[in-house]
């Protein structure tokens, strides 16, 4: 119904963004990818969205990019999943990790998600396995055991389980390796709080 909202961005929080268009705001849950790929309060911005509708409320949800808008469309097709679950394992992992995980039948990385257990996981990977586009596997598979041992890393460091994530979601996917990874995160300033 609402494909994209153009505008100023009036506010920035964490998991919140406010998008003005002619007077009006617009709230906003944005996914991890998007968040941390916005400017500055105050800059004009394009955010591709996707409106929830539930009886007492309309909830738009917002995405940096169509793939991942199309991904968390095809995840609350899935019985059990809704919205927020969805953008919740969208937030864990990045696109491609996801799409490998599922049709290579490794369901532990949608259980990194909040709110998300083993049979739920299970659930969307039955549903969704060979219904994905099909990436370059053997890459990818090692991107996520090296990600699951650079997040137990970061936690052992002081950053909570949210922050490593974050951290994780916001690395340049470009960067090869458990060492560089690492030191590109600790590179970034984002320091843990204690």
């Amino acid at each position: 119904m609402i494909q994209s909202i153009s505008g100023i961005l009036e506010i920035k929080r964490p998991g919140l963004i406010v998008i003005s268009v002619h007077g009006v705001g617009f709230r906003i849950i944005p996914s991890a990818s998007l968040a941390a790929s916005l400017p500055e309060e105050g800059s004009s911005v394009t955010i591709l969205t996707h409106l929830h509708v539930r009886e007492t409320e309309l909830v738009l949800f917002g995405f940096s990019q169509s793939r991942e808008l199309s991904l968390f469309e095809r995840l609350t097709t899935v019985s059990g999943v809704g919205p927020k679950s969805a953008l919740s394992i969208l937030n864990v992992s990045q696109i491609d990790q996801f799409i490998t995980a599922i049709n290579e039948g490794r369901t532990e990385l949608i259980t990194r998600a909040s709110g998300i257990g083993k049979k739920t996981a299970e659930r969307i990977g039955l549903e969704l396995k060979g219904k994905l586009d099909i990436i370059s596997a053997p890459q990818t598979i090692s991107l996520m055991e090296s990600d699951l041992e650079l997040e137990e890393t970061l936690i052992g460091l002081g950053y909570s389980k949210n922050q490593a994530r974050t951290a994780l979601t916001k690395l340049d996917p470009t960067i090869k390796g458990f060492k560089n990874r690492l030191r590109a995160i600790l590179k970034s300033g984002k320091q843990p709080t204690r």
